[in-house]
């Protein structure tokens, strides 16, 4: 099957920097989209960042100017540069991919997620 393997959060102080990582293997015919949404204590499951395989982006509003997603399709990876951080950016960060699985069709897939905690 496909698996996504994330990798790259940690333990940070605010106003520094973090680049998570997220590598996608399996049975992957083409991957049309990823991104990372992020889940906080007593906060709501948001999307943070993500990208076509054609290169368009979008942000949410919180990171827009901070955050960067790019990938690498050689790889099927993708990254998020994290710059400036704050308080707020703590949270669980999860990789998404929708994807074509070889032989069969299109489907969601998640990592297992990966910590990144903020401190004041």
């Amino acid at each position: 099957q496909v698996q996504l393997v994330e990798s790259g959060g940690g333990l940070v102080q605010a106003g520094g920097s973090l680049r998570l990582s997220c590598a996608a293997s399996g049975s992957i015919f083409s991957i049309n989209a990823m991104g990372w949404y992020r889940q906080a204590p007593g906060k709501q499951h948001e999307l943070v960042a993500a990208i076509t395989s054609g290169g368009t982006t979008n942000y949410a509003d919180s990171v827009k100017g901070r955050f960067t997603i790019s990938r690498d399709n050689a790889k099927n990876t993708v990254y998020l540069q994290m710059n400036s951080l704050k308080p707020e950016d703590t949270a669980v960060y999860y990789c998404n991919a929708e994807l074509i699985v070889a032989g069969t069709g299109e489907y969601d897939y998640w990592g297992q997620g990966t910590q990144v905690t903020v401190s004041s």
